[in-house]
């Protein structure tokens, strides 16, 4: 389990991909992956990985052709920038929000609109997800526990803080670009009872 709250930025050092899967050397920042050891999960944006290899600050990680396909991890490249959280202990503080760290779906960023000390980007997911989405609620957003600002159909936006885009790669992202998405599971299965029971939300 992951609580959201991304621990910091590692870059992509080298892609070796394989007919279903692909393997990724990804240097972290000193002193951020000690005690990690073999097998250990560590959230890369958002996608629980396991780790298969160490070198100092490097670990491997494989991605298989199911996780290429469901995320955007299959577009990563040496010099890619990604956010990284280690699994949650018990007794860790939740700042976030608890997260499985499978993605269900991506979003593409629409517009990034950047007044002093703001930043405020707005994504477009698949018309089935839209039924996830509801002002101040929670979402995953390449693995950071962000609150819905506003709702309009298949798309919402974020307020980000400067402190969260100087932690994360929000800083980078540009309109067009896509990411990884975990609705939150409370949501979901609220979601998904009403609509067994019936009570279908209305679309728009």
């Amino acid at each position: 389990m992951f609580t959201g709250i991304v621990q910091g930025v590692a870059t992509v050092e080298a892609v070796e991909s394989r007919p279903g899967l692909s393997t990724f050397v990804i240097r972290f920042p000193e002193g951020s992956v000690s005690g990690v050891t073999i097998g250990a999960s560590v959230a890369i944006n958002g996608t629980c990985l396991t780790v298969t290899a160490q070198e100092g600050n490097r670990l491997w990680f494989d991605a298989m052709q199911e996780t290429l396909r469901m995320t955007t991890l299959g577009r990563l490249a040496p010099g890619s920038r990604i956010n990284f959280e280690r699994a949650a202990r018990i007794g860790d503080e939740i700042g976030g929000h608890l997260l499985s760290g499978h993605i269900h779906t991506t979003a593409r960023v629409v517009s990034r609109e950047q007044p002093e000390n703001n930043c405020t980007l707005t994504f477009e997911m698949p018309d089935e997800w839209q039924k996830y989405l509801f002002p101040k609620g929670y979402i995953a957003v390449n693995g950071a526990s962000l609150t819905i600002g506003d709702v309009e159909g298949n798309r919402f936006n974020v307020h980000l803080i400067p402190e969260t885009l100087r932690a994360t790669v929000f800083a980078d992202i540009q309109e067009g670009d896509e990411v990884n998405i975990e609705v939150d599971s409370q949501t979901q299965t609220i979601v998904d009872t009403l609509a067994r029971m019936g009570y279908e939300r209305p679309r728009g």
